[in-house]
């Protein structure tokens, strides 16, 4: 009986990109599919908060207080939508046929921002290493991914 044959889906990302790499074989070189940018991750962060909540006084006594709702701080939230917006396009490749099996490498810190994200959209990895590598070669990438 012949092995199936599967295709893989390899993600290098951090908190600013993701790379998508492809290939025929478990083995087989690393072809650039695709990149994500999350321009908003390099915005500084008073570029994000858009200005304070509202001042009030208090009812009893001179004192005044915000009356903002505490938020998740801005580029948090910017990793998450970003996280979001690679589940996204993971579901989207793999319903047309893009990819059976899936490899994830990110770096720790967005790791653990991506699980959740790839668990809400019903995508498991075969493999994830916890690796800061988006700034490194498809070469480098391959020989990490074989080597594990």
């Amino acid at each position: 009986m012949p092995l199936e044959a599967h295709s893989y889906r390899v993600v290098v990302a951090d908190e600013f990109r993701a790379i998508f790499y492809d290939r025929d074989k478990k083995f087989s070189p690393l072809r650039e599919k695709c990149t994500m940018q999350n321009d908003a991750a390099r915005e500084k962060l008073g570029d994000l908060i858009s200005d304070k909540g509202g001042r009030s006084f208090d009812s009893n006594g001179p004192g005044r207080h915000t009356m903002a709702i505490e938020k998740d701080d801005p580029k948090t939230h910017s990793a998450v939508v970003f996280a979001k917006d690679i589940a996204e396009r993971l579901v989207m490749d793999r319903s047309r046929g893009g990819f059976d099996q899936l490899i994830v490498v990110a770096a720790p810190r967005f790791l653990g921002v991506l699980r959740p994200a790839l668990a809400t959209a019903g995508i498991e990895a075969e493999r994830e290493l916890a690796k800061e590598v988006t700034a490194r070669d498809a070469d480098f990438i391959q020989k990490l991914v074989d080597s594990a």
